[in-house]
């Protein structure tokens, strides 16, 4: 089987009106793709900016796949998060990219959105916190549904991976 090595990090975020922020991420793959090790699924630390607007992560990742085919090419979802002084948690955006098909290194900037919900919902969200959620968080990477939503713009997350291919020229795909 052919063998992908995702090898990177998720190195902050810029753009986004809240501060103390972290990142919930994830992966998703087709069927024919296999997790050989590595988590599927993470969380950031919290990071409040002092200087400039970038919140600072670093956070690893480091995955292996193998795969029988192009199929289902692993996409990462990530979920930004801001708290409050109070510890409470509120949704600041949602956003996904696919990881690229060629071995090297490359430098993501993955654009974040968030669902705005009823004029009530962005009052409420403006004074208590909160506002809507996705109930389903596969809608972030499926076209379908995600055009039927009213978004706001959220900041943008940045990323640096390193891709490694190994075997698939074996199976006729030229890296």
């Amino acid at each position: 089987m052919a063998e992908v090595h995702v090898i990177g990090q998720i190195m902050g975020a810029t753009g986004f009106s809240e501060s103390s922020l972290f990142c919930k991420w994830g992966i998703h793959t087709g069927a024919a793709w296999k997790l050989l090790s590595g988590v599927r699924e993470g969380q950031t630390q919290v990071d409040t900016p002092q200087i400039g607007d970038m919140a600072y992560w670093s956070h690893p990742i480091d995955l292996h796949f193998a795969t029988k085919g192009l199929q289902g090419w692993p996409r990462l979802h990530l979920q930004v998060w801001s708290q409050d002084s109070f510890g409470r948690c509120q949704l600041a955006g949602y956003g996904f990219c696919h990881v690229p098909s060629s071995p090297g290194t490359h430098h993501l900037d993955c654009p974040t959105w968030r669902p705005l919900g009823s004029w009530r919902e962005q009052l409420a969200r403006a004074f208590v916190g909160g506002g809507p959620q996705l109930l389903h968080a596969d809608t972030i990477y499926s076209g379908a549904d995600r055009y039927r939503l009213h978004t706001a713009a959220g900041g943008t997350v940045h990323l640096e991976i390193g891709l490694l291919l190994r075997h698939f020229d074996r199976y006729g795909v030229e890296c």
